[in-house]
């Protein structure tokens, strides 16, 4: 959790202040409750990331669902007509949907982990955020950010537009090196081994992170407080102070501890999809 909160803090801090991981630690554990600081913004994170996995794998399923039928009629198996173009517009269309749901939770947790308990105007929790922006911003306030978030959306399209493939290129190499014709990516005894799946996972997350990482500084600073006073009105006015005060090298700030913040959930994620894909229809069948 202290990843998130330095990955959130490094995208909207002014660049006048240096900010280094060990800095962002000693400042957490010189407050007066540093274990408490350092899980600041764990219910809307946790909330936040089983909703959005839980929403996206379902519109995704539909979407493939829906491109094969368009493509070769209802008896099709998704797997063999999809291309990585067609997994890139399903997850592209599920990232879409699901953008449109969580974005309040996101605004939350962005609010929450971009400041100390202590400090002035900070949410205590999430109760407290959500009377807060109903009565100072309306329900609009928990849709800020949304324009660029429906533009981050192409993140969850990039990754799975490479762990799809790469899934087809470990079965096919699977299957030349053990030298069973019968398995298939998409047939139902097939199952890719756990260790695959991490690879897998952190090679299509590092692409799709290192790919679309401004698009999350653009919006980390949306939808933070009094963002337009702080970091320009809209995202142009954003684009234009960011390029302005810290040229190319402002949209990826922050970019490493992104990327170690989101393998550990990304593993989990991955593996807790595969092995329930493949187990649960035995289990209930």
């Amino acid at each position: 959790m202290h990843a998130e909160t330095e990955a959130v803090h490094r995208s909207t801090t002014s660049p006048t202040k240096s900010l280094t991981t060990i800095s962002l630690l000693r400042d957490m554990l010189a407050t007066g409750h540093p274990i408490r600081a350092l899980y600041r913004g764990l219910a809307p994170n946790l909330l936040g990331n089983a909703s959005s996995w839980a929403s996206f794998f379902f519109f995704k399923s539909r979407a493939e669902l829906a491109i094969t039928t368009f493509k070769s009629g209802s008896d099709a198996v998704p797997g063999k007509v999809l291309t990585p173009t067609d997994f890139f517009l399903s997850s592209l269309a599920a990232g879409a949907a699901t953008q449109c749901i969580t974005n309040p939770i996101w605004v939350l947790k962005t609010r929450i982990v971009s400041s100390d308990r202590n400090a002035a105007g900070a949410y205590p929790g999430m109760i407290a955020g959500v009377k807060h922006i109903i009565q100072t911003e309306g329900l609009r306030g928990f849709y800020r950010g949304l324009g660029v978030g429906l533009m981050g959306v192409s993140h969850g399209a990039v990754q799975f537009a490479v762990y799809e493939p790469a899934k087809r290129v470990y079965f096919r190499r699977k299957r030349d090196w053990t030298g069973d014709t019968g398995l298939q990516p998409d047939a139902k005894d097939a199952k890719i081994t756990n260790d695959a799946t991490v690879v897998l996972s952190t090679l299509s997350k590092f692409v799709a992170g290192t790919v679309t990482y401004p698009l999350q500084v653009l919006r980390a600073r949306l939808q933070n407080y009094h963002a337009e006073e702080r970091f320009g009105r809209g995202i142009r006015g954003v684009v234009r102070q960011l390029w302005r005060e810290e040229g190319f090298r402002g949209f990826y700030r922050g970019t490493m501890p992104g990327v170690v913040r989101v393998l550990p959930a990304t593993w989990v994620t991955f593996l807790v999809y595969e092995n329930v894909k493949f187990y649960l229809p035995i289990w209930v069948g």
